[in-house]
């Protein structure tokens, strides 16, 4: 479907509560993207519970499969799956980061991995899940090497960012992994080979057109040559770099400002997620979920992104976490402060 000619609709397909407190994140099961697997996700939340979701293929409702609880005592802010689907890794402001391993549907706390000073505040497995990273108010981002038996190794703590880190996240198809932070800058870590340390060699600041307050999200998209953040200056920014050449091994090749999408959320953008189609989706505190694509009539002058779709009160209060599903369906989920999951569908009116 050509994006932008038809009227588009991002149609409300279910609600899900169950949640107690705001809740912070959600992930998608890559697994469950096979044509006759259900659809999984993972939720968590300041009630200290993560909630495993079910889509039944009969009825298409979906049911809370199972609640985390027990282990973490405070927030837990950040949800991921392994790549394989076979674990997920949760983090609390307990200052602990959870493995959880699915045996035959029943979910067990396998590893507990401790380090940070204080709030853990993401997770994010690399795209072999070799590697886990997490990130902290301590301002640090630390390495973990996932070994045989749910044993996990701290490779690295990486120092360099002056404030709170936010979030973290792997390139889609190499070892580079992002940061981003109060401190209103974005950093790329990046080993030169599979043995060395790990350095940051680049920082996106305010200095590189980058943003002017606290970066709160970022996302590539599907080829993993752009990436796009989103912050508390209220803009989304899509960067672009030439990764062809660092996939052939030529040395790190560095992001550059490509545009600035500004004027469309009143409030910050806590979150941005770029669909395996080109679609990025934003969630922010003015409570509206909005879509942008790549425009192509402007081509002259490098690329440009327009407004797709805006939702306005998506949720009754702050948009936390947006994310499309990985498979083949427009389907995006939202999390908010309102204690609510809300699934969203994009489809054409007739």
């Amino acid at each position: 479907m050509e994006l932008l000619d038809g009227n588009l609709e991002l149609k409300e397909v279910h609600k899900l509560q169950g949640h107690t407190d705001r809740v912070w994140s959600l992930a998608w099961n890559p697994a469950t993207t096979a044509a006759d697997v259900p659809a999984v996700f993972a939720s968590c939340s300041g009630d200290k519970t993560v909630r495993i979701w079910e889509q039944s293929p009969s009825t298409r409702s979906w049911d809370c499969k199972a609640v985390l609880e027990e282990t973490h005592t405070r927030t837990v802010r950040s949800c991921a799956w392994s790549p394989s689907g076979k674990l997920l890794a949760t983090a609390s402001f307990d200052a602990t980061t959870a493995i959880w391993e699915n045996v035959g549907g029943d979910f067990e706390c396998v590893s507990t991995l401790e380090g940070h000073e204080n709030e853990v505040k993401s997770v994010c497995w690399n795209a072999s899940g070799s590697l886990l990273a997490t990130c902290g108010r301590d301002k640090t981002v630390w390495i973990w090497e996932v070994m045989p038996g749910n044993e996990f190794e701290c490779l690295q703590v990486l120092q360099g960012h002056t404030q709170d880190v936010k979030m973290v996240q792997w390139h889609p198809t190499m070892d580079i992994l992002f940061s981003c932070s109060y401190d209103n800058t974005v950093k790329v870590w990046w080993s030169e080979d599979a043995d060395g340390d790990w350095s940051c060699v680049q920082t996106l600041g305010e200095s590189s057109n980058g943003h002017s307050s606290t970066v709160w999200s970022l996302s590539f998209n599907a080829k993993g040559d752009k990436l796009v953040t989103c912050s508390d200056d209220l803009t989304l920014k899509i960067w672009e770099a030439d990764i062809i050449r660092m996939q052939s091994g030529d040395g790190y090749a560095s992001w550059n400002h490509l545009c600035t999408l500004s004027g469309y959320h009143d409030r910050t953008v806590f979150s941005v997620h770029w669909s395996r189609d080109g679609i990025i989706a934003s969630g922010a505190a003015d409570d509206a979920v909005r879509l942008f694509v790549e425009s192509k009539d402007g081509l002259m002058n490098g690329p440009s992104y327009q407004l797709l779709f805006k939702k306005e009160k998506a949720h009754d209060m702050d948009i936390n976490s947006v994310q499309w599903c990985p498979g083949e369906k427009r389907l995006l989920a939202s999390a908010s402060d309102d204690a609510t999951i809300k699934l969203w569908e994009l489809a054409t009116l007739p």
